[in-house]
């Protein structure tokens, strides 16, 4: 090959570099969604993803902070200081022919980036029909809003646990949201509407529970109050192994372990959400116990550790099998 021909094949090189993508091979395009399974003693656990729920501005939405103090935050983590993605983490534990769901997403309501449990389970195998229990951490429409489409339970062979305090709370006459700093009275109406409706018509599937309520020898609730009144943690356990997940204790791994206090807009009770915050923080760091969080980045596995005078979460590292 001469010099000229190898200048001209350099040059052809070069100019392969610039093509835009559009001009080369398109990337495939995958419609499974993710999903992340595990152990846990003789248990299988697999985190199932529902979408993210994207809050912009960031404020009000950490009410007891200051913008100024967030941002800061935020942008040291190298995080967005425009907004916080909540992403949304099912998780579902087998126990021999035992399906349990823990919280069912967001259904059609939030929009095209959630609402995707279904799809989801399709792509691991799962069926609706599978699934035997499901745990209600509490009744939030992101937590609920999978259990009915089109007037009809999604889940119909399904027993659904739900904290008695929780159920009276939302369907009572009047719910008291006094301690609550959520501006937007008239969307907590329609919530509170949606719920009850939900409600109404699994009436049939709910099995109302108690604080420290055991389920199936492998689950116990633990009322932890604030978010809203029956909000509970689920503690999930094999022998000495045990997983628990803090439902929506914190919605944003970077503001809320170093400042529990700063609170959520959604939080029912501001100050006693606070307090159980710190309380739960407390315990997993304490204990060095393996948390799942529903609103932390996918999958939302990892564990609490104390920082000085504040906490810390620290993600799990995991590896997608081969």
């Amino acid at each position: 090959m001469d010099r000229r021909t190898i200048l001209k094949s350099l040059a052809l090189l070069g100019a392969a570099a610039v093509i835009p993508f559009r001009k080369l091979a398109a990337f495939p395009s995958y419609s499974k969604r993710p999903y992340h399974q595990f152990k846990l003693g003789e248990l299988e656990l697999m985190v199932l993803a529902d979408g993210h729920i994207n809050l912009s501005p960031v404020q009000p939405n950490f009410p007891n902070g200051t913008e100024k103090a967030e941002k800061e935050l935020l942008q040291k983590s190298f995080r967005s200081t425009d907004a916080v993605d909540l992403g949304m983490n099912i998780l579902l534990v087998k126990k021999e022919n035992d399906f349990i769901l823990i919280d069912t997403g967001t259904g059609s309501g939030f929009g095209p980036s959630s609402g995707w449990l279904l799809q989801s389970m399709e792509d691991a195998g799962i069926k609706p029909e599978n699934i035997t229990h499901i745990i209600i951490s509490h009744a939030h429409p992101d937590h609920i809003g999978g259990l009915v489409k089109a007037e009809k339970s999604v889940f119909p062979a399904a027993t659904i646990h739900l904290s008695r305090i929780e159920h009276a709370f939302w369907m009572a006459a009047k719910q008291d949201f006094s301690k609550s700093k959520f501006q937007d009275k008239d969307l907590l109406a329609k919530f509170t509407a949606i719920t009850q409706q939900t409600f109404k018509l699994l009436q049939s599937q709910l099995h109302l529970f108690e604080d420290k309520a055991e389920i199936l020898g492998c689950i116990r609730m633990e009322l932890a109050p604030g978010h809203t009144p029956g909000h509970c943690v689920t503690h999930i356990y094999s022998g000495s192994d045990q997983l628990v997940h803090i439902a929506d204790l914190v919605h944003s791994d970077v503001l809320l372990f170093p400042h529990p206090e700063w609170g959520f807009n959604g939080d029912t009770d501001i100050e006693l959400a606070t307090k159980t915050r710190r309380r739960v923080m407390k315990a997993l760091a304490d204990s060095r116990t393996k948390a799942i969080g529903y609103h932390l980045p996918w999958p939302g596995l990892g564990h609490v550790r104390t920082n000085g005078n504040e906490f810390e979460w620290v993600a799990e590292t995991y590896a997608f099998p081969a």
